[in-house]
């Protein structure tokens, strides 16, 4: 069987243009998707995509429906339903969904996290704060769904007709800090900022009216060409988030004013805009899905199968990034610990307090709380033997995104296991920094003022620490047998 028609409409028959090119990376794509974990990246690779066509014009809603969605259906592979699935949780066209549920009636075996796409998001607190001048405003509203979170900042220009001036994309436990963060940073400026608590209908209208005015202006100022604000190494752009917003909107009610008008009219879809897309195509693998994996990254080796033999045990040292004299500890655990309970291991090892984020930093891409934002995928599923498959394999664990500890991991040895219960510290040196001290250049002015009486500062740093004397402060102790007590202690299933 020769290659599927695309389409024959006039945007996509230029002679310059291969529309074939655009399927084969949606598919590229898709292969992508079927490794993913959280449906949010499915929804930010989808929302891409669409972003890039609404950019273009009018004409890409007919290229979808009638050329894009049947090519793609066409191939009948378990990435294909991939792309339609997530094309269709964003955009919802009819002709997505029917052409994917012919696949799925198919037989053909669709991603693990689609029934969990197929869940409707519900909507948390919907707020708004504004300043006190009426210049800005923000919208705020968290999304939960089987279990998972996220949230949104829309930031309003009410000077630029209460256009949107940028998205943010955040994990939705973070709601509370941010709100803190906002009313802190009000307060710095002197302002009197308070959150207005909005009814879903009318947050739907605000965040709507924004995206609608943005959408104006992004038109008059470039016309059908795409911008490029769809996302970079740091993550999902502007008209990429705008796209998935708009998809969460449709999960409110229905406001019950008319929309806010603007008055403009969509450009029709051009050949060099078209052409665009397929451009995008490509760069959507890395920075639709939010970086989840970088390019050059290998694909994770697969877990151990329960039915095959118990893994090694590894020993691995542990040691903190930039510390002079040397801060590290040797531990012994089994190789298929996951990376969600190695973090909770480093944590006691440490005496770190489990208050901020963190992240493994691998060979095979960024592991963490799953955050497509930032890059991270989830950590539960992932062991410590697929990121280090050998003696001498290395990782790194960071800790704080502000003090930024780095924690170097390599695999020294793989041993046999005794009668002993894992894991095991059985070396290390030197007491951890105490939290928010600074990250590590700031941990070394903290000793020098505490072994300076005379330091003007002595007296305050003994109070944070809750210290009577600096005599107690021992930054050379360490007991590997109470680390030990402590991590059996500490023992109990991860929480993510």
């Amino acid at each position: 069987m020769g290659p599927p028609d695309v389409c024959d409409c006039p945007a996509c028959s230029g002679e310059d243009l291969d529309p074939q090119a655009l399927i084969d990376d949606l598919i590229v794509g898709g292969a992508e998707l079927l490794e993913a974990e959280d449906p949010l990246e499915a929804e930010l690779f989808a929302a891409g995509f669409l972003a890039a066509g609404d950019l273009a014009g009018e004409g890409f809603a007919e290229a979808l429906s009638e050329g894009i969605t049947p090519a793609v259906a066409q191939l009948a592979t378990p990435e294909s339903l991939a792309v339609l699935l997530a094309l269709e949780a964003v955009g919802g066209a009819p002709a997505i969904a029917e052409a994917a549920g012919r696949l799925m009636s198919a037989g053909v075996p669709a991603p693990r996290w689609a029934d969990e796409l197929a869940t409707p998001a519900t909507a948390g607190r919907c707020l708004r704060f504004a300043d006190p001048a009426g210049t800005a405003s923000m919208l705020l509203c968290s999304f939960d769904r089987s279990g998972r979170s996220h949230g949104f900042i829309v930031n309003v220009d009410h000077v630029d007709c209460d256009a949107a001036a940028d998205i943010v994309l955040f994990p939705g436990e973070m709601m509370d800090h941010v709100i803190d963060t906002v009313e802190t940073d009000a307060r710095s400026a002197g302002l009197a900022v308070a959150p207005e608590v909005l009814e879903p209908a009318e947050f739907r209208w605000q965040i709507e009216r924004a995206l609608d005015a943005r959408a104006v202006h992004d038109r008059e100022t470039d016309g059908p060409e795409l911008p490029a604000d769809l996302g970079d190494e740091d993550g999902p752009g502007y008209h990429l988030l705008a796209e998935l917003l708009r998809s969460r909107m449709r999960a409110l009610p229905e406001p019950s004013r008319p929309p806010a008008p603007h008055g403009a009219d969509d450009e029709p879809l051009s050949r060099a805009a078209l052409r665009q897309l397929v451009q995008f195509a490509e760069q959507a693998q890395q920075t639709g899905a939010g970086n989840r994996r970088r390019g050059s990254a290998p694909k994770l080796p697969a877990k151990r199968k329960k039915s095959g033999p118990p893994a090694p045990v590894y020993q691995i040292k542990v040691s903190l990034r930039g510390a002079k004299p040397p801060i590290w500890r040797r531990l012994e655990l089994p190789a298929d610990t996951s990376l969600a309970e190695l973090h909770r291991i480093i944590q006691v090892a440490f005496g770190w307090e489990e208050c901020h984020m963190h992240v493994f930093e691998t060979a095979y891409g960024m592991f963490g709380v799953a955050d497509p934002e930032l890059g991270h995928r989830a950590e539960a599923p992932v062991t410590l033997e697929q990121v280090a498959p050998g003696v001498g394999d290395r990782l790194q664990y960071i800790y704080d995104f502000g003090d930024d500890w780095a924690h170097e991991i390599v695999v020294e040895k793989q041993l046999d296991r005794r009668q002993v219960t894992y894991p095991q510290c059985t070396a290390g040196r030197r007491a951890a920094p105490p939290e928010d001290c600074g990250g590590i250049w700031g941990y070394e002015d903290l000793i020098e003022v505490l072994s300076d009486p005379g330091h003007p500062e002595h007296s305050d740093r003994l109070e944070w620490l809750g210290l009577k004397s600096a005599a107690d402060f021992q930054p050379a102790r360490f007991d590997a047998a109470e680390v030990t007590r402590a991590l059996t202690k500490e023992r109990r299933p991860p929480t993510h």
